[in-house]
């Protein structure tokens, strides 16, 4: 299975000189939990619902007058449509990132992979091989 069949396609973007304030609106309206930052079509950072909670709210910082250029997350850890579910999963795993997004070999940016996505989908493909081994076992007469 391809990542980016899974991912939020297309990814909730903003530019680096976006407001805090408007990509949390953004997050809102689109029901995701991390925005890609783009410049000039590349990739350039990465903002999430956690960095409001210690980037912005904590520290009481202004939402309006903070630009997303300021806060975001740089040198952002990116997989390609070639990564596999479980290689993404381990890096996401390793490195506890919730965000992963997927670009071309450019850099440019194709979707965006969460962890929540990400373990539905092992959990989906997880059950079908249970049904089919299930199904073969009864069909060969050994579970019955």
């Amino acid at each position: 299975m391809q990542l980016i069949k899974i991912a939020d396609v297309p990814p909730t973007t903003v530019s680096p000189a976006t407001t805090v304030l408007d990509a949390v609106h953004a997050m809102m309206q689109n029901r995701v939990g991390a925005v890609a930052v783009v410049d000039k079509e590349r990739l350039a950072g990465i903002f999430t619902e956690r960095d409001v909670m210690i980037k912005i709210v904590a520290p009481k910082r202004s939402p309006e007058a903070t630009l997303i250029s300021e806060v975001m997350t740089k040198g952002v850890e990116s997989v390609t449509t070639n990564t596999t579910a479980p290689e993404a999963l381990r890096l996401m795993l390793q490195r506890h990132i919730r965000h992963l997004p997927i670009t071309d070999q450019e850099g440019k940016i194709l979707g965006m992979l969460s962890i929540r996505n990400l373990l539905r989908h092992q959990n989906e493909y997880l059950a079908r091989e249970l049904k089919g081994l299930e199904a073969y076992l009864t069909a060969d007469g050994v579970g019955g």
